[in-house]
Order: structure tokens, then C-alpha cells, then sequence
């Protein structure tokens, strides 16, 4: 069975229900239907005074129906800073199956949870702070969101998502950021998910600027991904790199432990020789189950060992780690909490179900690389960024991962070396920044980069918004 890895998995699980809503009853709920999409709506409450609490700002939370028994969750913040003109962004979380409302609580939203698990702080470093912000659950049976789950792979998920933006751009609520600058911001499985979703957007507004499909244009103008899962064969011997010296940290495992992993990677048919298998076999027939061989042979040969009792999302952490903390699971199970957001079943953070889909067809093994490439030969401004005490999606593996991608910047990226970028003095990051496409290493920082550096992540976000080249301020 493949071991939870590349989301946020090792978390607690709460099981989502589907069904009926059985928390009583709601607060007055706002619905759109789209006239061009028949079987999508809008369903939502808003201002519902919840985790963004400064005043003036606006917020929607509810469902986007983007199918027949397929209720997807959002949470929508305006900008606390001239909405009106300000971006728009989406965050998603990876998982696969994993909640947004992790990145909400825990990384870059309007509020912090507090300990009682009850009451909640403003975040100061929350990126609302210059956009307009909305985190969304996919697939369906994540999070809040529920119904009927048909996705079990990364291209599977992207057509829900692209429906999701359809009712939503139509829509009154959101139909005025659709032209705005759209950032499409993500994270762990995200390095599949960004490269799926923005290219399958991209092939949609092709059709519907030719009049082949009806719809509403979802522009991307910018990509961001931390700790992104991009490439396994590359990703796989990562572990190893990052076993033998995490840079900054020093050697992670003993001699006899380190040996063991690299022989399991470069031993004949072992972790790279099934990974090479995976990628050879393409979507053939055969490909699920050689694909899922091959995860689960690197995971069980590999990665667990290259682990070892660290906490993989944080090498300077046991398994036990307590940050970034758990408060808000308590806060989005208050009864009061989901009937003031609309909510309609309670939350499950990383439940199994959707996760065991994706590792039916081997998803996890398989390469977006292609896609990246072709999307930083485009010229879109992306930002490929990670933090440093990151064992799961390490650094090494993401820094590999663009080096190898075939773009019209590949050899002046590799010929690019590391500067510093300082915030106030103090160096925050190893960045290479070569036209739109940018790269940073940012310190003491592990798998949710906003969780441990808010103040640096927040300028990341600032100067990739601005569309410049990462920089020191």
C-alpha cells in the first residue's frame, strides 16, 4: 500500500461524511446556477465573521456544484488592501486529497488558531494582505467539500477544478476577477497539480477562443509551487542526496543506513530502474500497476529509511511534531463554526478515500516534468521555491527536478549561480532568478514554507505578484 508522503498525510484523519447536512440549521445561504453549464451552481454564505475578522473585509464560504452530487468547498477572502485592483489568487494543498483549509489555518490565511482551539488571531503575514484569496477542497470528499468522487489521477482532477472557475467567473460574485492578474498558488502533490491544472486551463482557453467550446477564459499569469512533487525518478535519489548531507544539516542517517538506500535506488530493478519502467510505459494498460510498483518500492526502500524517526516534514522534528500545530482541526469541528461558513459535513482534513483512488493508478510515480517545462518555455512567471528542513519534497529534489527540464532557460539556469536574498539585513532564502522563472531555497524553514518564514513568504508572494525577479529588500 503506498504510505502517506507527498501531502500532508501523517496528520491525524477524520473521516468526511457525505449525505444530508446534519448540523442543524444553516445560516441565510446564497445560490447562482449557470445558464451556459447545466449542472453547475453556487451555493454560499457571506461575512460570516469567521477567522478574518478585520473590518470591511469581505468573505464568501460554501459550495461550487460541479456536478451531479459533487459538492466542491471554498473559502473566499478579499483583499485587506485595495480589493478592487488587487490579484486574484488560488491555493490549493496537495495529497493528493488533502485539504486547503491546512494552507488557510496553518500558512497564509487571515487568522491563526489559537490553543484553546476555539478562538482565533489575525495573521499579520495572511496574503490577503495583497490579494483576493480563495482556497478550494479537490477532489470532491476533501476537506468540507463531498459527493460523489470520480478522480484518480492528477489529469483526472484538473477538469472539476477548470468547472469550478466556470461557475465561478460567470458568476456576479466573482465575474470581476477574471480579468485580474490570477496567481495559481500550491504545494507537495501541488508539483503535479500545478503543471496538470494550468496546462489543461490553458488547452480550454484555446478552444473557447477558437468557438469550439463554450465557457469562461481561466487566464493564469503566474505559478508558484513549494515543496513541490514534480519528478519521482529525481525526487526518489533526492532522499539519498538528502540522507548523505541535507545541506545546512549535515548528514541525516548512519553510514549502514545510507548504503542500504542507495543500493535499493541503483540496484537492478530497484527504485530507478521501476521509475524508468513507470515513465516507459506511458498510459498504456499496463501502467497502473507498474506505476504503483514502483511507488511503493521507493517508498518502502527509500524514502522510510531516509526518514527514519525525523519528522519527514521537518527534518529538525521528531515524527511526534507539534508544529505547525493541529488547533484548527478543533476549530472547524465546532457545530457553531460550520453552521456560520455553510459547511455541510465535518471536516476531514486528509481523509482516505480520495487518496486511495490516486494510488490505485500509480499517480504518485508519474512525471510532470514535461508539463513544467513546457509551461517555463511559455514564458509564465513561475516560482519553484522550498524550504530547507524539508525531507519529504526536499530542496534537492525540486533544484534537480528544474535543472532537468527541457526550456529555452535550461542552460543559462544551470550556469546561474545561488545569491543570497535578505529581508532587513537577514538572509532568508538562495534564490536563481533567470527571466520569469525563478527559484528559492528558503532557510529554517520546512514542508509549509508559511508556516515557519510568514514575513518572507509574504514578500516572495509580494515580488512574484509584481511580477519581478526574486530580489533582497
Amino acid at each position: 500500500m503506498l504510505l502517506p508522503r507527498v501531502g500532508l498525510l501523517f496528520l491525524p484523519l477524520l473521516a468526511a461524511l457525505t449525505g444530508a447536512n446534519p448540523l442543524g440549521t444553516k445560516p441565510a445561504v446564497s445560490t447562482f446556477k449557470s445558464s451556459i453549464h447545466e449542472a453547475l451552481s453556487l451555493r454560499f454564505v457571506s461575512d460570516s465573521g469567521v477567522c478574518e475578522t478585520t473590518p470591511g473585509v469581505h468573505q464568501m464560504s460554501g459550495y461550487i456544484e460541479v456536478g451531479t452530487n459533487m459538492s466542491m468547498w471554498f473559502w473566499f477572502f478579499e483583499a485587506r488592501e485595495s480589493p478592487d485592483t488587487a490579484p486574484f489568487t488560488l491555493w490549493l494543498n496537495g495529497g493528493p486529497g488533502c485539504s486547503s483549509m491546512i494552507g488557510l489555518f496553518q500558512e497564509n490565511g487571515p487568522c491563526l488558531v489559537n490553543p484553546d482551539g476555539k478562538t482565533t488571531t489575525l495573521n499579520p503575514y495572511s496574503w490577503n494582505n495583497l490579494s483576493n484569496m480563495i482556497y478550494i477542497d479537490q477532489p470532491i470528499g476533501t476537506g468540507f467539500s463531498y459527493g460523489t468522487d470520480t478522480v484518480n489521477s492528477t489529469q483526472s482532477a484538473a477538469p472539476f477544478v477548470w468547472k469550478a472557475f466556470q461557475i465561478l467567473f460567470e458568476s456576479q460574485q466573482f465575474s470581476k476577477y477574471q480579468s485580474r492578474e490570477f496567481i495559481f498558488a500550491t504545494e507537495s502533490y501541488g508539483g503535479h497539480y500545478g503543471p496538470a491544472f494550468v496546462t489543461y486551463f490553458d488547452e480550454q482557453n484555446t478552444k473557447i477562443r477558437s468557438g469550439s467550446l463554450q465557457g469562461e477564459e481561466v487566464v493564469v499569469s503566474a505559478l508558484m509551487i513549494n515543496n513541490g512533487w514534480y519528478d519521482p525518478l529525481l525526487q526518489n535519489k533526492a532522499y539519498v542526496d538528502f540522507a548523505i548531507n541535507a545541506p545546512g544539516y549535515g548528514q541525516l542517517q548512519s553510514d549502514s543506513v545510507i548504503k542500504q538506500i542507495n543500493e535499493s535506488y541503483y540496484k537492478p530493478n530497484g527504485c530507478k530502474d521501476q521509475e524508468e519502467a513507470c515513465y516507459a510505459a506511458g498510459n498504456s494498460a499496463a501502467s497502473n500497476s507498474i506505476c504503483l510498483d514502483a511507488d511503493n518500492f521507493c517508498i518502502e526502500k527509500v524514502f522510510v529509511p531516509a526518514v527514519g524517526d525525523r519528522d519527514s516534514y521537518d527534518l529538525r522534528q521528531n515524527s511526534s511534531a507539534l508544529f505547525p500545530p493541529e488547533y484548527y482541526v478543533d476549530f472547524l469541528t465546532q457545530p457553531s463554526i460550520q453552521q456560520k461558513i455553510g459547511a455541510e459535513v465535518t471536516y476531514g482534513e486528509c481523509p482516505d478515500p480520495p487518496y486511495e483512488l490516486f494510488v490505485r493508478t500509480g499517480d504518485d510515480a508519474r512525471t510532470l516534468l514535461p508539463q513544467l517545462g513546457a509551461l517555463a518555455n511559455s514564458g509564465l512567471k513561475i516560482l519553484i521555491w522550498a524550504g530547507d528542513a524539508d525531507i519529504n519534497c526536499n530542496w534537492l529534489g525540486g533544484h534537480a527536478s528544474v535543472l532537468a527540464m527541457e526550456w529555452y532557460g535550461k542552460a543559462r539556469l544551470n550556469s546561474t549561480p545561488f545569491s543570497n536574498m535578505t529581508i532587513g539585513g537577514k538572509t532568508v532564502a538562495a534564490i536563481q532568478n533567470v527571466d520569469n522563472f525563478s527559484f528559492a531555497t528558503v532557510y529554517e524553514a520546512g514542508h509549509e514554507v508559511p508556516a515557519f518564514q510568514p514575513e518572507a513568504s509574504l514578500e516572495i508572494f509580494r515580488q512574484v505578484i509584481n511580477k519581478q525577479p526574486l530580489h533582497s529588500v
